[in-house]
Formats: C-alpha cells, structure tokens, sequence
C-alpha cells in the first residue's frame, strides 16, 4: 500500500496560494508512490489536479438550503470534489460539533459514494486514564459508522498532540493504531504535530498507512521534504 500524504490547511491559504501549492505538489509526485491530499479552506476549493486530490474540510450534510456558513452537494459537485474530511478534533471540541452530528455527515456522504477520511482521538484528561479508556473513546466515536465502507480512510489524531508540539511515543502509536486495525482494516493515518523531524519514525510503525498534517503542511516545500524523509 502506498503511503497517503494529506495536507489540512484549516484556516490557511487562498485560492491563489492553493493554485500554486497544488502545482508545486503535483509536480514533486510526479513518478513517486504516494498518494497526496490537500484540503484547503473552503473559498480555496478547486478541482484535484492530476496526482493530488483535493477534498473539502467540512461538508454539510445536504444538498442545498438554509444552512448559512455551511457547503453542501451543490458546491462540491461544482468543483468534482469527491472526498471529505469529517471528525476532526477542532470540529468537536472547539466548534461544539456531537457525536451525533458527525455521525450524520459520515451517514449522508457514504450515502453519496464519497470518500471520507474520518478523524477519531482522545483529549489529554483521557490518555491519562490509560489505553483501555481511550479505546472506550474511540470505541463512542466511531458508534454507528460503518468501518467496513470501501472509501474510508481513518485518521487517529490524539487532541492533546494536534498543533502542540507534542507527538505521541512511537510505543503509543504502535499501540493505538494496532487496536483501531482490529476495529477496521481500512487505511489508518496518524496526525498530530506530524513534522520533517519525527516524519521518518512515524512512517515505519506497524499499521501507520500514511499521515494527516496540519501545520507543517502548510509551507509545500517542507511537505515535499517531509514525503521525502519518509
């Protein structure tokens, strides 16, 4: 399986920054393995270019209507976007998003024959309970989403290690991403502060399938460098 590569902008980017972002992605797979993904902000959406997808950060779960500040099947299918991020930890817990509604925009978009890459992970007052209750919390967050869909990709991305500096032990990912391979055999990436330092340990652990990057992704030549130490 080749290595995915998927790059968050979060708030980050313009369309012209994006354009030329892709370009210079693009071009550094040219003839390499794997598999590259951006998903930029949503006024930066365009269509995937050749060897790199482009997904949207944050779909609705709906075609159209009154839905203020949110994107829908009309704007992506606008841009032939066809992949989304759903779960991710700032959708949760900083922008209060229940485990209820990301099961509806999982449920809706599988519905569609989208691929989505959905994130789970724990806060840090739950990784110091131990393995058996972070599992717990994985275990309630991926309640009622299927885990055998055939365009699912899983992402772990433990809280207390996105955008701190602070990654998890090589021990602990290995460990963590051996008990989410017993849930579901689809691809698994782990994200939090993934970076060009740490990028070469992480890439060789048992079960690691790939990486989801946020703010080292955002500088494209430091992602190229991050592809190319792994």
């Amino acid at each position: 399986m080749s290595l995915i590569f998927a790059a968050n902008f979060k708030t980050n980017h313009t369309r012209k920054s994006t354009a030329e972002y892709l370009e210079k992605f693009s071009s550094f797979l040219e003839g390499r393995s794997e598999k590259g993904y951006v998903f930029p902000p949503a006024t930066a959406l365009t269509e995937s270019v050749k060897n790199v997808t482009v997904g949207t950060q944050n779909p609705y779960p709906a075609r159209s209507g009154s839905f203020t500040g949110e994107i829908g099947l009309d704007q992506l299918e606008e841009f032939e976007c066809k992949t989304v991020l759903i779960g991710h930890s700032e959708r949760r817990h900083v922008l209060g998003e229940t485990l209820e509604q990301v099961r509806e925009k999982y449920n809706f978009y599988k519905e569609q024959g989208y691929e989505i890459f959905f994130c789970i992970g724990e806060p840090l007052e739950v990784k110091e309970e131990g393995v058996d209750a972070v599992m717990g919390y994985i275990a309630d967050q991926v309640e009622g989403i299927d885990l055998n869909y055939d365009k699912l990709v899983i992402a772990y991305e433990p809280v207390w290690a996105i955008g701190t500096g602070k990654s998890a032990t090589a021990e602990d990912i290995a460990d963590i991403h051996t008990r989410i391979k017993k849930l579901s055999d689809k691809p698994l990436l782990y994200g939090g502060s993934v970076k060009v330092a740490n990028i070469n340990e992480i890439a060789k652990i048992d079960n690691v399938d790939g990486v989801l990057v946020g703010t080292a992704s955002w500088n494209v030549d430091d992602f190229c460098k991050m592809i190319e130490e792994a």
